[in-house]
């Protein structure tokens, strides 16, 4: 078997494919969908800050979207200075600029996953699988850099110790108060990546006997 036939896969026969389109069209359906829902997460808030503050007791709110921060964010610098905190356009510059193109890849990447009848399948999908958590832990790192690296010229760098605020419920820094939830952008990558374990499993389901009969025939021809 060739190297590109090894990462394809066998084809289907026909008439196999209509015997049992349903089979087949298991991971079409599980897999697709996840790569749709990644697409779709670019436009969605991945996450949701809200800060109350003794001068603003409705409080402050961001809303962290995979390329951009929206909301209260002028308000917020603005308390942060005062603790020696940087701008918070500051943060994941380098991911925010490039998090479009790397969603759209990924997403491209489950998808194109339906075409092969391999394991080469999994290898294309898992990047997709591991993106929520990878999201988590870069927006989780850039909280602990900014919260633990205060300027200690800062008018009130004195009375606030390094903090980190958590990925999710409510933090105290100070007179200050956050509360930090996940948005609906993360929980359609999160059923993403659920999608795509389901997917690979009916895809191996549908492919692996049809690989395991291409290989004997070969070295029973040999």
């Amino acid at each position: 078997m060739k190297d590109i036939d090894m990462i394809v896969g066998p084809r289907v026969p026909q008439e196999l494919l209509k015997r049992e389109r349903k089979r087949f069209l298991m991971p079409t359906i599980f897999l697709g969908t996840a790569g749709l829902l990644l697409l779709i997460s670019i436009f969605l808030p991945y996450w949701k800050l809200t800060l109350y503050a003794p001068q603003y007791p409705n409080g402050l709110v961001m809303k962290v979207y995979v390329n951009r921060i929206e909301g209260d964010v002028k308000e917020i610098d603005t308390l942060n200075h005062y603790i020696g905190m940087r701008s918070l356009t500051e943060a994941a510059s380098l991911e925010r600029t490039l998090s479009i193109f790397m969603v759209v890849a990924i997403g491209l990447l489950v998808i194109a996953a339906i075409y092969l009848h391999s394991p080469a399948a999994a290898v294309f999908a898992l990047p997709a699988f591991f993106y929520p958590f990878i999201f988590l832990g870069d927006l989780y790192f850039w909280m602990w850099n900014f919260g633990t690296n205060l300027d200690p010229r800062a008018p009130l760098s004195n009375a606030i110790e390094p903090f980190v605020p958590p990925l999710l419920g409510e933090g105290k820094v100070g007179q200050f108060k956050t509360i930090a939830s996940w948005e609906i952008g993360l929980w359609v990558v999160f059923l993403a990546s659920i999608l795509i374990l389901v997917g690979l499993y009916y895809h191996r389901k549908a492919y692996k006997p049809l690989l395991e009969e291409q290989l004997k025939k070969e070295i029973l021809e040999k």
